[in-house]
């Protein structure tokens, strides 16, 4: 059996890391996306339950769930 030579070896290496970096990125832009997607689900859903509070005009309930809408801003950044 040939051994390889130290820069096949090298070469081996680097691919293998760039394989890595690929999938790393690929696992954060997808994380990133389910992310975004559970803020926008949360939030469709504050406001859907805000405006129901407006039209029962149960200003306890909308006051509460417009402390929930801004603290849900606040942690994902928008």
């Amino acid at each position: 059996m040939k051994e390889k030579s130290y820069g096949e070896i090298m070469k081996i290496a680097a691919t293998k890391r760039t394989s890595q970096n690929k999938h790393f990125i690929q696992d954060l832009y997808i994380e990133m996306l389910l992310s975004e997607i559970q803020l926008n689900l949360a939030k469709g859903k504050l406001l859907l339950e805000i405006d129901s509070a407006i039209d029962q005009r149960d200003k306890e309930l909308f006051l509460d769930l417009t402390t929930h809408l801004k603290e849900l801003n606040k942690r994902f950044g928008t």
